[in-house]
């Protein structure tokens, strides 16, 4: 089995990179299903999040699924190869394995152990099934994957010891402004995102939340679990000098948020410090803001430094999440190794064959006066019978060996209880 990762991520490309050839949310499905189009590509699954976009694929032999999977990423979002290619890495079999284990277990993330990556990994599996663009291997994958990351929630304390996106962007405001007691802040963007980094600014001490989402349907319904106050999304540049804090996850394409209105905030704020963090992908608010005075602008990349200042606690239990992923991905590895047709044939051939024998004999020594020729008669019929029910299913198992052959093998295993002989 021939599987492949390809991909960048918040450590091999910037912000401005990835952003390029991120997914919109809805349309990994669709990605996965062109990727899977490509000549010698049998499978393959597209994550698109803040921090990485990737394509896994399985692929037929010698096929260079490098190649074609960033030359697809290039011609789809029209960014030349040149502009991007060196941000690439790539993964086979084992390796990839490995990947995708501590991907899901939210142990390749920006911020160990946030919650969010799971969730996301999950959806964008979803998306390639519902194309039917997965098959069976990264079925199997996908859902040891998704054990292996509720066994390090379940026997590691690493999540609670993580800070998400959100979180440290509210660790970035109390760095701007000491204390957000009295603070007043815009979410523009109603997600998951968005709503974590309303509770953070609550705990921490913000007196006034309004919550802006182009459907103002969204919004309200976030702002009346926050307690804060729903707006309209065209208000967002006239409500720019109401606001200290403004958090923007919106997702839209371009950016909303523009140094002119925001210079015409500050005159109107008299220079009162704002703060902005963006962490949208495509960013959502014009990088040259920040030269303006006492405004202070972040993006996702930007939280590194502070996730970094909670690494001492988190690391014990990423080192134990670690030894469970590893472990694992050997147990899958191993797997895969003795995945093998002709194995699962012997096997199988040498369970009926002794099924065979025990009742011929059981059969034969009720006829106490049976001939010779009549034992080799009901010896070459049974044989036959057996070769003719075997012949099928072996052949179906020679003719698939890349494709269908993991289903088959594993439910022959399971109906036949081969894993015991």
């Amino acid at each position: 089995m021939n599987l492949i990762v390809v991909g960048m991520n918040h450590r091999t490309a910037p912000v401005d990179v990835r952003e390029k050839l991120g997914f919109p949310e809805g349309a990994q499905g669709a990605a996965a299903e062109k990727v899977k189009a490509l000549p010698g590509i049998r499978e393959s699954l597209v994550l698109s999040t803040c921090n990485r976009v990737e394509v896994y694929a399985v692929l037929d032999e010698g096929v260079d699924g490098h190649s074609r999977i960033i030359r697809f990423l290039s011609d789809h979002h029209g960014v030349p190869l040149e502009e991007i290619s060196k941000y690439f890495y790539s993964m086979s079999t084992e390796e990839a394995i490995r990947h995708i284990f501590r991907v899901a277990s939210s142990l390749d993330s920006m911020v160990q152990g946030e919650p969010q990556i799971l969730g996301q990994v999950k959806e964008a599996y979803a998306q390639a099934t519902e194309r039917k663009a997965t098959g069976a291997f990264l079925h199997k994958l996908f859902h040891r994957a998704f054990s292996v990351a509720k066994e390090v929630r379940s026997k590691t304390s690493i999540a609670s010891y993580a800070v998400s996106v959100s979180y440290a962007a509210v660790e970035l405001a109390k760095k701007i402004f000491g204390i957000l007691e009295g603070k007043s802040a815009v979410l523009v963007g109603a997600g998951e995102m968005g709503e974590l980094a309303a509770r953070h600014l609550i705990s921490a001490g913000a007196s006034k939340i309004a919550v802006m989402s182009r459907t103002y349907e969204r919004a309200a319904r976030l702002a009346e679990t926050l307690k804060g106050v729903p707006l309209p999304f065209d208000h967002l540049v006239s409500y720019l000098r109401e606001v200290d804090i403004v958090i923007c996850s919106a997702a839209a394409p371009h950016y909303i948020i523009l140094p002119d209105k925001v210079n015409e905030a500050m005159r109107l704020r008299k220079g009162r410090p704002m703060f902005f963090i963006d962490i949208s992908v495509p960013r959502n608010i014009d990088p040259r803001i920040n030269d303006i005075d006492n405004v202070y602008l972040y993006d996702i990349d930007d939280l590194e430094g502070v996730v970094a200042d909670n690494v001492a606690e988190r690391k014990k239990e990423a080192e134990k999440a670690e030894a469970i992923a590893e472990k694992e991905a050997e147990e899958f590895i191993q797997w895969l190794e003795h995945l093998d047709v002709v194995p699962t044939i012997v096997t199988l051939k040498k369970k009926i064959e002794k099924m065979r024998r025990k009742e011929l004999d059981k059969t034969l020594s009720r006829w106490k006066n049976i001939t010779p020729r009549q034992k080799e008669a009901l010896e070459s019929l049974t044989a036959a019978l057996v070769k003719k029910i075997l012949h099928t299913p072996v052949s179906k198992l020679k003719e698939n060996k890349e494709g269908e052959a993991i289903l088959y093998i594993e439910a022959l295993k399971k109906l036949f209880d081969l894993d015991e002989d």
